[in-house]
């Protein structure tokens, strides 16, 4: 049995479970790093049955949306979003208010929206990464929660999928950036692009190459 498979991606709602806390949310954002488009936060609360009755069977292999193709991603969300005992919301920070608040507090902005989403409410939410502040629900942060959390898993792959649909609906605007290839990271094609055509709406105008050069300075 090889060490990812070993991985007991249930550890942590589990044992909030025994704890009798029954709505855990995992949640998790994807379009932090990119210099176009928005930041999309996803929650998700799996029914705490799944402790007695056992884990969807479809879902075993869920993990790390960075660690799936685009057509496992397109398939896991089709199966989370169509289970009714599974409750999930997504959320979108739109890359004007990422500009005006800062990618972090827009990435927290997009979570607690998520979650604020859901009904009912969490009691307790699961977080990757770093712990987010601003969140009034009791929460975990587990550094590469997405790998060992399976609703974390699941948040990262309604985020990473909602958001990778958006910026192939905004490539149909801006066909010249190529979004559809890049998603709005950094590649060598997209800062060609800026460099020869200048942002586009949805630049985040805050990041480099688009901030000014004498911001950078200071």
């Amino acid at each position: 049995m090889s060490a990812a498979k070993a991985i007991d991606r249930f550890e942590f709602e589990r044992a909030l479970w025994s704890r009798g806390v029954t709505r855990v949310a995992g949640v998790d954002e994807a379009g932090r790093g990119p210099l176009a488009g928005p930041v999309v936060a996803a929650a998700v609360v799996f029914p705490n049955q799944w402790n007695d009755s056992g884990f969807d069977e479809r879902l075993r292999d869920l993990n790390d949306s960075k660690q799936l193709t685009a057509a496992e991603r397109e398939d896991f969300f089709s199966i989370l979003t169509s289970l009714p005992e599974i409750y999930f919301a997504i959320a979108t920070v739109d890359s004007a208010t990422i500009d005006h608040i800062n990618i972090l507090q827009a990435t927290h902005r997009a979570m607690n929206e998520a979650l604020a989403k859901l009904q009912p409410p969490p009691e307790h939410v699961l977080v990757d990464g770093r712990p987010v502040k601003s969140m009034e629900i009791p929460s975990t942060a587990i550094v590469k929660g997405d790998s060992l959390s399976y609703s974390i898993a699941a948040a990262s792959v309604l985020a990473k999928v909602t958001r990778d649909r958006m910026m192939l609906a905004f490539h149909e605007q801006f066909p010249a950036y190529g979004f559809a290839g890049h998603k709005g990271y950094g590649t060598p094609q997209h800062l060609a692009a800026i460099a020869h055509l200048g942002p586009c709406p949805i630049h985040r105008r805050s990041f480099a190459p688009m901030k000014p050069a004498a911001a950078r300075l200071f």
